[in-house]
């Protein structure tokens, strides 16, 4: 009984921990060929080859 309690806690306490993480990273669609994501500004930007 102490075991099960203690496994349905952990992993309640896990996966409360993931989901208040998940509004540190976001995620944006594939840029179009040619471009690349700048964290700068947040956008696709056009790629420069030197």
């Amino acid at each position: 009984m102490t075991r099960t309690l203690l496994c349905a806690l952990a992993l309640t306490c896990s996966a409360s921990i993931a989901f208040a993480c998940s509004g540190h990273s976001k995620q944006t669609q594939s840029c179009a060929p040619g471009t690349q994501w700048d964290y700068e500004t947040q956008s696709c930007t056009k790629t420069v080859n030197s």
